[in-house]
């Protein structure tokens, strides 16, 4: 494993533990850019980075994107939420433009695993049309986004395979204070995702298939961000050495 020169976009709880276990793995943080020092993507450090890890919020990922993109700077993201407004034109810079991003909505090598075990679970249940499904994600509080981007990305592969949902609908959201709104009630070829906002739980995804006889329930808990985080660093490393548009199904590929 080569040494890389690591760049930081974002430094909340995220950012200190990649910055923690990129150093443990003998990679160098060169620039740490968070909302008051934007200017340092202009700096010779930023432009220095073989690799920017960005974790930060819908509304500002697209633009760093762009600023990393100006730098020369491949990017590791794993901010949510930008892809219905500005997905079609990353795509556009990765395929036509030689810039690269690897992007995930969750770094989790577990999740990675859920996540293969989820589409050949959907391939299967496509033979039984008595099973209907539904989805619930736990996370935190300090959460802004509902449903999460991993449990949007399991229901788009859900959708893919099992062949009778044609979209997802959010379903109830339980705020932290146990309020409920919402609704289970969605049409046939709807796939429920309930969200629930609760303590500082990382993140639980389960997948529910419901028929009168019985149900099978397959979830992921995550017990910490160490997961994530560790995933992010892995992706890094894969980065610095591919291009263009990168996804968790390149670096595992099940």
């Amino acid at each position: 494993m080569k040494n890389m020169r690591i760049a930081l976009i974002g430094y909340g709880k995220m950012g200190h533990m990649i910055e923690q276990i990129a150093l443990r793995r003998g990679h160098e943080i060169v620039s740490v850019i968070d909302v008051d020092n934007q200017a340092d993507f202009e700096s010779e450090a930023f432009r220095s980075a073989d690799v920017a890890i960005e974790f930060t919020t819908p509304q500002a990922a697209y633009g760093n994107f762009l600023k990393a993109f100006a730098a020369g700077v491949k990017v590791v993201s794993g901010s949510t939420g930008w892809i219905p407004a500005h997905g079609e034109e990353v795509r556009r810079l990765c395929r036509e433009e030689g810039k690269t991003l690897f992007w995930s909505s969750n770094f989790s090598l577990g999740v990675a695993v859920f996540s293969a075990v989820n589409k050949y679970l959907a391939r299967i249940m496509a033979r039984f049309p008595e099973y209907d499904v539904h989805m619930e994600e736990t996370h935190h509080v300090h959460k802004l986004d509902a449903p999460s981007g991993t449990a949007i990305t399991l229901a788009e592969d859900i959708i893919a395979g099992v062949g009778r949902k044609d979209k997802w609908v959010r379903g109830t959201f339980t705020a932290p204070d146990g309020t409920v709104t919402g609704s289970e009630d969605c049409a046939p070829d709807e796939l429920r995702i309930d969200s629930i906002r609760r303590g500082e739980v990382p993140g639980i995804h389960s997948i529910v298939y419901d028929s009168e006889a019985d149900q099978i329930t397959i979830t992921h808990d995550a017990h910490s961000r160490k997961g994530f985080a560790l995933g992010a660093v892995l992706a890094a490393e894969y980065t610095a050495e591919h291009s263009g548009l990168l996804t968790m199904d390149d670096l595992f590929q099940f």
